[in-house]
């Protein structure tokens, strides 16, 4: 087993693998950018090494500076958790070079998986269900390929996700701006604007599934996390069962994704994402080759770490995993906090904190990156936390993370807790009937405005310069639990004190 293991990453993430180290008896080592001098995971972890500046490119990014740091530290293994060089083959090489062990999947699956043209057709030919598509490097070959599959079609980045380089393009009057504008941003997200074409499935659940395997193949999946709460692309709440997925059709993934897994070496924790549609069929739409940010509700439904099941894999140990031994018991769902202001298109707002105080009690738990007085930098994901929540069903779980939001309070910055508090009342959300276009859906109820008309576009800036005013002007108390929420003791208090 290792001694050291350095965490090339930050925020929440970081914090997460550093607890899971010390349970372990595995001594930490964090990487900081300038912007996280003075960030929770530095404090968290055993020892710390500055990386360089505050760009990411110079630091977290920076694949000499982070093996520098491991050389320096002594670390004899690398988790790179999620985001940045996690899904980079390059980077695994390089500490496969270095004599430094890296906890993931090995760089021939990365590299299989990464380009999500050359990932659909190996899937293809696993026999794992693709959706119509094809490529689409100049507007004549996307032209062709759109009017193959048929209007309308999504234009997705070659080389990335989170929602960078995605266009949906209902007819072919608007396919020659949004390829130009979807191979633009792709090109800045990721170094390279190649683009490729998907039949646009209509509103379609965005279900996932879990796999983990050891080197020896012995490979299961998890069963699948429902991540269909999106904004831009991105994924915001997720929970686990899908609430419309029977657990036959779970099978049916699972077996899917495992199959796909083993056809390309993989081993170590992965995801395969699917679009699901109305009628039950279900496409690969990508694989991820890294720890996911949701990781924590099949951790609660489950029983197993993820984070310690990858380095008992990277160590080498074989693993007794049995898919029919492999049990999953309650529901579970996740709430990320992100610092931004959902009323302005969920606009990031870093900043400092002034106050914080998370949500406790039995089966809550908050994966958090920050500290009242901490810094929430420009320069990252504005990720703060995940709050995540188990019981035996979905219906005690919507009631416990209500409770949990109710007793979040994150001052100083705009946050989206009250977001999430109206979306766990939803009528639709609590019943189970959405899709990921749900919040642009129920904008209404849930980010406080309705739609306004393109011509009013004066207005709207009119509105929303009123607000900000009315904000910096007045304390904000977004993430106060309601009065509704409030204990019958407190609400008589409150009365009081608004009496006198």
């Amino acid at each position: 087993m290792f001694r050291k293991v350095l965490i090339a990453n930050r925020g929440e993430i970081a914090v997460r693998i550093t607890r899971t180290l010390r349970e372990m008896g595995i001594r930490s080592v964090a990487v900081f950018s300038d912007a996280d001098r003075a960030a929770l995971h530095v404090r968290t972890a055993d020892e710390a090494i500055h990386v360089g500046p505050s760009i990411a490119r110079e630091s977290y990014l920076n694949v000499e500076r982070i093996l520098d740091a491991a050389k320096k530290s002594g670390a004899d293994a690398i988790h790179p958790g999620y985001g940045f060089l996690s899904e980079n083959a390059d980077f695994r090489e390089a500490c496969d070079r270095a004599g430094v062990t890296f906890i993931g999947p090995p760089a021939t699956a990365m590299r299989a998986m990464g380009s999500k043209t050359a990932a659909r057709a190996k899937m293809a030919e696993a026999g794992v269900p693709i959706t119509p598509g094809g490529n689409a490097t100049s507007l004549d070959e996307a032209r062709a390929t759109a009017e193959r599959v048929g209007y309308p079609v999504m234009l997705k980045a070659a080389m990335g996700g989170g929602g960078k380089g995605m266009r949906l393009v209902h007819g072919p009057d608007e396919l020659a701006s949004a390829l130009e504008r979807a191979q633009s941003e792709a090109l800045r997200a990721f170094g390279d604007g190649t683009v490729y074409i998907e039949k646009a499935i209509i509103r379609p659940r965005h279900v996932e599934i879990q796999v983990l395997g050891d080197r020896d193949g012995n490979l299961v999946h998890l069963f699948e996390r429902d991540c269909s709460i999106q904004r831009r692309h991105q994924k915001v709440v997720e929970e686990t069962p899908c609430p419309v997925a029977s657990p036959e059709l779970i099978a049916k993934m699972g077996e899917v994704a495992v199959r796909g897994a083993l056809s390309v070496g993989y081993f170590s924790a992965g995801t395969f994402e699917f679009l699901l549609a109305p009628d039950g069929s279900f496409y690969f739409l990508e694989m991820n080759t890294r720890l996911q940010v949701e990781h924590p509700i099949t951790e609660w439904v489950t029983g197993f770490d993820l984070v310690r099941e990858m380095v008992h894999i990277a160590a080498g140990e074989r693993r007794d995993y049995q898919q029919q031994a492999i049990v999953r018991r309650g529901a579970s769902i996740e709430c990320r906090v992100y610092a931004e202001d959902p009323r302005s298109g969920f606009l990031p707002s870093p900043g400092k904190i002034t106050a914080l105080r998370a949500p406790s009690g039995a089966w809550v738990r908050d994966d958090g990156g920050y500290y009242a007085g901490a810094e929430v930098p420009s320069d990252y994901d504005p990720q703060v936390a995940k709050l995540s929540v188990w019981a035996p069903t979905r219906e005690i779980a919507l009631s416990r993370m209500r409770r949990a939001l109710g007793e979040y309070v994150v001052t100083g910055i705009a946050t989206n807790l009250a977001f999430h508090q109206k979306l766990m009342s939803h009528a639709a959300f609590c019943d189970g009937q959405y899709d990921t276009g749900f919040i642009e859906q129920h904008k209404a109820d849930l980010l406080g405005y309705a739609d306004v008309p393109e011509e009013d576009e004066g207005a709207l800036a009119a509105a929303i310069a009123l607000a900000v005013h009315r904000e910096s002007s007045e304390p904000r108390f977004e993430s106060a639990p309601s009065v509704e929420s409030m204990s019958p003791w407190l609400q008589q208090h409150r009365a009081r004190m608004m009496a006198r």
